[in-house]
Parts: C-alpha cells; sequence; structure tokens
C-alpha cells in the first residue's frame, strides 16, 4: 500500500505527451482513461487514482464532512465515466463558466485602460494636470488596488464570490462613468483611490472561483483565454475611442467625457448580470435566473465534483462560504517558499508596463492624430494575445512553468535595447515599429498564476496567495507607473535605461526561482525516501501537515 501511496504523489517532470502522470503532491490523481495515447487530457474515471485504497478515501470523506464543503454529497470514489462525458461537460463549463468570466475581466480591464485612451484627447490640460501629475493618479490607483487585494479576496471567501464579485463591479462601474464630470486633479485623486479599492480583489477573486470548476492542469490554458480580455479591451476599446472621441463638442462636452460615460454604462450592465450568471460552486447551479434545474444534471454533477477531488483533494478542506481567519492568514504568509513566486510577479511586469501605459501618448508626442494613435495600438494587442496563447500552450505541453515564462523578458530585451539606441531624429515610424514589437512580447501571467495555485496545495493557501501574489504584481506596476518621468518625454530616454537593467535581472531571476525549487524538492525527496514504507503510509493518512508543507508534496517549477 505505501508503494501505491508513493506512486500517487511523486511529481512527474516528463512531457505530458509521454505520460499521464500529472500529480505533483500525495493527494493529484494519475487516473487511467481512455484517452487516446498521445493527447495531454487525462479524462474519464479509472481504478488508478488517489482514492483508490478506500483508507485514504475514509480520510478525505471525513475531512470533508468536518469542512462542510459543498459538493461533500457528490463524492464517491467509485464512480465511473468514460473520457468523452468528460470533455463534453469541460466544453460546458467553458461556455458557462469561462465565457463569461472573460467577459467581467473585460468590464474590469476596459477602467483600467481607457485612461491611457483618454489623455490622447487632451484630457490632462483641460482639468489642469500634467504628466507627473497622471502618474501620481495612477500610483494612487494601484495602491489602493495593492491594499484592497488581501480584504477583498477574505471578505469573499466568506460572503462568495458569487455575491461579492457582482457587487463590487457594480459599484466600480457608478464610479467609472463619475469620471465624465470631472473638473479638477482633487476629484481625479480620488476616483482613482475608489477604482482602486472597488477593483482590487477581483483578479484573485475570480482565479480562485475557477478553481472551483478547473482542474489543476486545465487551469493555466483556461486562464491564458482569460487574458485575452487585455487584448480584447485593448482592440476593442481603441476602435470605440477613435470613434467615441470624435464626439467632441455634442452637448459642449469633450470626447473623454463621453468615453467614461458610455463604458461605465456598458460595464453596469454586465455586473447587474453578473448576479444571476455567477454559481457559487459546481452543484449549486439552480437558481430562478439559471432554471430550477440548473445548469448540470446529478451525473455531470458527480463528474464534475469527483473529476476535480481526485485531480487535488484539498478543493475540499473548505466551505465556500468559509473565512480564512488571522491563524489560517497567518500560516499562508509565512510560507515563505512561496515568496520566490510573488518576487516573480513583483518585477516581472515592470518592462512592458511603462510602454503599455504611455503608447497612445507617446504617439501623439510624436507626431501622430488622436485617432491614428488609438488604431496604431491594436496590431501590437492582437500580437500580444496571440503569443499570449501560444507560450501558455507550450508551457502545458512540456510541462514546463520557469524556462517558458523567461521568453516573456527575453523577447523584451532586443526591443528596449533598440529604444535605448535609436536616435533622436529617428522616423515616428520606426519608434512605433520598436514599440510595437515591444508589447507584442508573450505574456506569462497566466502560466504564473496557474504555478502560484498549484503550489499553494490547500484552498486556505490558494486563497491567499493568489491575493499576495497579485499584491506583488500591483507593486511593481506602482514602480512601472513612475518610471517614465515629464521631464524625460517624449522619448523616454532615461525610463527606457531603468527597463532595461530590470529586463536582464528578470531573466536571471527565472532560472533561479527554477533552481530554489529543484533545491526544495530534492531535500524532501531525501527525507521521504529516508522513511521505511509502513512510515510512509502512517505519514500520509495521519500526519497533521497541511498544504506545501506535507512531506509528499513535490512543488512545480
Amino acid at each position: 500500500m505505501a508503494e501505491e501511496l508513493k506512486h500517487n504523489i511523486e511529481i512527474s517532470d516528463r512531457d505530458p505527451a509521454e505520460t499521464k502522470e500529472t500529480a505533483t503532491d500525495s493527494q493529484d490523481a494519475t487516473d487511467s482513461s481512455d484517452t487516446p495515447k498521445g493527447q495531454n487530457e487525462d479524462y474519464g474515471s479509472g481504478d488508478d487514482h488517489v482514492f483508490s485504497d478506500p483508507a485514504v478515501a475514509e480520510y478525505w470523506r471525513l475531512k470533508y464532512e468536518k469542512a462542510r464543503y459543498e459538493n461533500r454529497h457528490r463524492f464517491d470514489p467509485e464512480y465511473r465515466w468514460t473520457a468523452e462525458e468528460e470533455r463534453r461537460l469541460v466544453r460546458k463549463i467553458d461556455m458557462r463558466i469561462m465565457v463569461w468570466a472573460w467577459l467581467m475581466f473585460c468590464a474590469l480591464d476596459m477602467h483600467r485602460r481607457n485612461i491611457n485612451r483618454a489623455i490622447s484627447d487632451n484630457m490632462l490640460p483641460e482639468i489642469g494636470m500634467n504628466t507627473n501629475d497622471f502618474n501620481y493618479g495612477q500610483t494612487i490607483f494601484l495602491a489602493c488596488f495593492l491594499a484592497a487585494e488581501l480584504p477583498s479576496g477574505l471578505i469573499s471567501k466568506k460572503l462568495g464570490a458569487d455575491v461579492w464579485i457582482p457587487t463590487i463591479m457594480v459599484c466600480w462601474s457608478v464610479v467609472a462613468l463619475s469620471q465624465a464630470f470631472l473638473k479638477s486633479r482633487a476629484g481625479f485623486y480620488a476616483i482613482k483611490a475608489l477604482l482602486g479599492l472597488l477593483m482590487g480583489g477581483f483578479i484573485p477573486d475570480i482565479v480562485l472561483w475557477l478553481t472551483y470548476f478547473y482542474k489543476s492542469r486545465e487551469l493555466p490554458l483556461r486562464l491564458a483565454w482569460f487574458w485575452t480580455a487585455l487584448s480584447a479591451v485593448n482592440i476593442i476599446g481603441s476602435l470605440l475611442a477613435a470613434g467615441i472621441l470624435q464626439m467632441r463638442g455634442i452637448n459642449g462636452w469633450s470626447g473623454w467625457r463621453w468615453l467614461f460615460l458610455i463604458e461605465g454604462l456598458i460595464t453596469l450592465i454586465i455586473g447587474i448580470f453578473s448576479w444571476g450568471l455567477m454559481p457559487p460552486g459546481p452543484t449549486q447551479t439552480r437558481h430562478w435566473f439559471r432554471g430550477k434545474n440548473g445548469w448540470f444534471t446529478d451525473h455531470e454533477e458527480l463528474i464534475l465534483v469527483n473529476r476535480l477531488l481526485r485531480d487535488d483533494p484539498s478543493k475540499g478542506d473548505m466551505n465556500n462560504r468559509q473565512a480564512v481567519g488571522p491563524t489560517l492568514l497567518f500560516r499562508a504568509v509565512k510560507d515563505w517558499e512561496m515568496w520566490p513566486l510573488y518576487i516573480i510577479g513583483l518585477t516581472t511586469y515592470i518592462p512592458p508596463g511603462a510602454p503599455t501605459n504611455y503608447l497612445s501618448y507617446i504617439l501623439r508626442q510624436i507626431g501622430f492624430s488622436v485617432f491614428d494613435a488609438n488604431l496604431l495600438a491594436i496590431p501590437s494587442q492582437f500580437l500580444f494575445a496571440v503569443n499570449l496563447l501560444i507560450i501558455t500552450w507550450v508551457s502545458r505541453r512540456f510541462n514546463e512553468r520557469s524556462i517558458i515564462s523567461s521568453s516573456s523578458n527575453i523577447w523584451i530585451f532586443p526591443w528596449v535595447l533598440a529604444l535605448v539606441l535609436l536616435p533622436d531624429n529617428a522616423s515616428p515610424w520606426v519608434r512605433y515599429a520598436m514599440l510595437t514589437g515591444l508589447l507584442s512580447y508573450p505574456y506569462c501571467h497566466a502560466i504564473l498564476v496557474g504555478w502560484n495555485a498549484k503550489n499553494s496545495n490547500a484552498v486556505r493557501t490558494r486563497a491567499v496567495s493568489a491575493a499576495l501574489y497579485n499584491m506583488f504584481v500591483q507593486s511593481g506596476n506602482i514602480i512601472s507607473s513612475n518610471i517614465y518621468r515629464d521631464d524625460d518625454q517624449p522619448l523616454y530616454r532615461r525610463g527606457n535605461k531603468i527597463l532595461l537593467g530590470i529586463t536582464v535581472f528578470n531573466i536571471v531571476l527565472f532560472y533561479f526561482v527554477k533552481g530554489f525549487y529543484i533545491w526544495r524538492n530534492k531535500l524532501r525527496d531525501r527525507k521521504w525516501n529516508a522513511m521505511t514504507s509502513e512510515e510512509q503510509e502512517n505519514y500520509v493518512l495521519a500526519t497533521k501537515d497541511e498544504g506545501m508543507q506535507r512531506l509528499d508534496f513535490r512543488f512545480a517549477h
């Protein structure tokens, strides 16, 4: 039995095309299925999974009962289904859950990015501001965004993401559309603070909600599609802005005022519908708005719950309305082995951050019109989305995170170097081409978020680590929003030199973090292999260690 238990916890770094063993801890299932050889999916039930041993199944059953896990009535270690049934179910989840999550993210990003288009329409001078004032406003927004991450995540864990997320969406839409009435710098600062506080918890909250429906290996690719919202919003937002900003003069309003009003109304509607289109969990889809029978049949609910628990039994160790108290919060924060990932989140996105914020503004400064400056942002956003999907697919295909993710900054390096070396009299089109190449970089955020969730290895840790990771990302955004300064415009040579240095640091950091997790896994291997079979069996069934502290857990890298 100990050998079977060990089989369930051994980490596999092999190409997933060569093996179906995708578990990285003692709770991960290695289901046999009728998936054709060579496919990456591990779909369908079988006899070889983490609950195959009755003692292990009973251990987790009692744990689910104690936690009052909302799906525990569907837990069945002996339940069987085909690979095709599971694939159909995943497609159904994609349509019901993922599509709406994507649309909600679009509603968030529309108000994070439309300010970058508004400033191309003379917004700053019209309310008595310069680019430094704009930087301060963005810093206020990001600082409040960061401050709200953890509190919002804890509130969401207590109330449920299905209640909290629609509430903050409606609130931020009302605040965002009120920007149409801005008159002063003080008002700008106040609104940016409110937007940051309301938006801060959305991303970790929605990612935790998605883990209620997807297996660990399915999540990164879904998150890649999720983050295509960034490109979609930039493309659609640029098209909308190119048209709406031409409304300048209607009712005596500037074009940027109409932009804030119209886009605020659009996201308000999405927020209202989210109250009805976000179920609390897989077995809680019955609702007057979603139908009295819900979205899934009894058979589908059984598949949904058991496939998730066989992939990661820790997904049932908390109720989705259970708060993370101070003790659990402190335990999650002091999990120091997660901090290398947080540091990656801090610095990875700084190099493209500043050019992203200022693209339309830079293009205006070097001679392009308001209309052209907004439309010219579209090519880089299209290429950004394509590269995002490619890099995430490659990471999943080769079961590699750190090395593949480093390609984002490797891509950025030559473009930033070119901007540093480009002469002042270079053609505006050449400078635009350099900026487009830089901003087409392969965005590794989906890989890093999935990596963070995988290494968290428990719902309570995952809820906190998602917020902490995003707090570090927002801290990096604060840094990036202050690198381009008013006295350095329009070419920002000093700023680009700073970005070049950070890019080099990031490339080295990714390889350092991979080495760190390899080292930690080897230490655990030595301790585990020094135990007898009986000691290993007793540890799996009786240990008080949880999450990543378990001796039979191995870090993904």
